[in-house]
């Protein structure tokens, strides 16, 4: 299947109806894509129907609404989207179905490899070197910004972000974010180091 068609719909919708977000730096279209690229590696790891996940991964954030879950607007426009250019009802369901629980990070819910590997996919895109970044970034803006501020920024990043391993719903998932997580702990030791 040619995903640039649904690429194109991504970046269209992800401008006209993107989320309101506090930081100009930070875009949903560019978010979605690491997604995308995260869940064709984890897909080569652990399988899975390709064109599901691809699709999934493509169109999960892709609705915003004020007052509804993006979920269910994300999950309305994939089905009539994918309808509209003959996927099959069958694919339809499968995509659909992802894109209404991959918000849901702590179910304990049976689910599909698919979905398990977009869920994947979603938590493992900011955490690690993107995750230092946004700090970094995050911490410019404010008055009074300085080194000291980024870290202790970043090292409270890293508490929150450790304990969320357990959402993840896969093997390769959790290696990738152990990894992850280990490169900040290393990061935060050698800026310690140089900070003070």
């Amino acid at each position: 299947m040619d995903y640039s068609e649904v690429i194109e719909l991504v970046k269209k919708t992800a401008s006209e109806n993107s989320r309101p977000d506090l930081y100009p730096f930070r875009s949903r279209y560019e978010h979605t894509m690491r997604v995308y690229r995260w869940a064709i590696r984890l897909q080569a790891k652990l399988g899975g129907d390709l064109d599901v996940i691809v699709l999934a991964a493509l169109l999960h954030d892709v609705g915003w609404e004020e007052d509804r879950p993006h979920n269910e607007v994300s999950a309305e426009i994939a089905v009539e989207y994918l309808d509209s250019i003959g996927v099959s009802p069958d694919m339809i369901v499968k995509v659909g179905e992802i894109i209404m629980v991959h918000e849901d990070k702590d179910t304990e819910k049976d689910l599909s490899l698919e979905c398990r590997i977009v869920m994947d996919a979603d938590l493992l895109d900011e955490v690690g070197a993107i995750g230092i970044m946004c700090e970094c970034m995050s911490t410019s803006l404010e008055d009074e910004a300085s080194y000291k501020r980024a870290y202790y920024r970043i090292k409270n990043f890293y508490r929150q972000n450790k304990p969320l391993i357990s959402r993840c719903k896969t093997d390769a998932g959790r290696n990738e974010y152990n990894k992850r997580m280990q490169m900040i702990e290393n990061y935060i030791y050698q800026l310690e180091r140089e900070i003070f």
